[in-house]
């Protein structure tokens, strides 16, 4: 409790990353059992929130992955505010520094949604596509729109080649301090899941374009219709067990990352004020 008290942006950003990679596990997880015909399905994460609600202590379970996202969702937008990883002023700098403030909107979302579920106030399991399509239509309805949700495809697609980049060339393990007879499988895991999440991005992406060149907001897929359009291909089982486990390796690195990543997150006064900067 100490620690907590000492550390709370840093105690609130490993509570985060091991809520995110319970949500990733459980995706995994469920994808895969849809692959090799056990059950299971191809939804998306609140999907997967969904199936813990009928489990033994199901709704603590989801009340702790909830404020664990919402500490997500804090960290990543302090993260993006104060620089607190020292990305830099620069292009690609604030290029990530506007990604991590867009995955903190993300994560709030699906926090809410499982704080929903915990207090059963919300069904949770069949929204994301629909989601997705209501925003992609709202924003076509705007001047340029269309354009503009092609330009959202082409940055989503991009980070999907990105994360792939990263899951073969990259160093996955920056920013993580790993015991040395830990590195090597930590590593793997690191590249199986950037490599899932890569084709995931790229998927949500493309459809995105196809959205906007088709000017039809339906083709828009989530996590869990880009989950489905891998299992509708051929030899569909085996793409989707692939990224299944990609997927639930990725959540076995988000434990990692609460247990053992570098995290200089400024103190309350300083996070207070990086807020009331941006407020004014």
């Amino acid at each position: 409790m100490s620690d907590i008290r000492r550390h709370p942006v840093e105690s609130l950003a490993r509570f985060g990353y091991g809520a995110r990679g319970v949500v990733y596990g459980l995706v995994g997880g469920l994808a895969l059992l849809a692959a090799i015909g056990s059950g299971g399905q191809t939804g998306g994460s609140r999907s997967a929130l969904q199936t813990l609600v009928s489990q033994p202590f199901g709704k603590v379970w989801l009340f702790l992955i909830a404020l664990g996202l919402f500490g997500f969702c804090a960290w990543r937008i302090l993260e993006a505010l104060t620089d607190a990883d020292n990305r830099g002023s620069d292009m690609k700098g604030w290029g990530v520094r506007g990604a991590h403030l867009i995955s903190g909107v993300i994560y709030a979302g699906l926090a809410v949604s499982a704080l929903r579920l915990a207090l059963g106030r919300g069904s949770g399991g069949s929204g994301e596509d629909q989601a997705a399509q209501d925003w992609t239509a709202w924003l076509m309805s705007q001047p340029f729109g269309q354009w503009l949700v092609g330009l959202v495809g082409l940055v989503v697609a991009g980070t999907g080649i990105a994360f792939i980049w990263k899951a073969w060339r990259g160093n996955v393990a920056d920013r993580l301090s790993l015991p040395s007879d830990k590195r090597e499988w930590i590593v793997s895991l690191g590249r199986m899941g950037f490599a899932a999440r890569g084709v995931v991005f790229l998927l949500i992406g493309g459809f995105l374009v196809l959205a906007a060149l088709h000017s039809s907001s339906s083709q828009v897929r989530g996590l869990g219709g880009a989950l489905e359009a891998l299992q509708q291909q051929p030899y569909g089982w085996v793409l989707l067990a692939l990224t299944a486990i990609g997927l639930f390796a990725f959540g076995l690195f988000g434990l990692v990352q609460a247990r053992y990543r570098h995290i200089d997150a400024p103190d309350l006064d300083d996070a207070k004020a990086a807020v009331a900067r941006v407020g004014r």
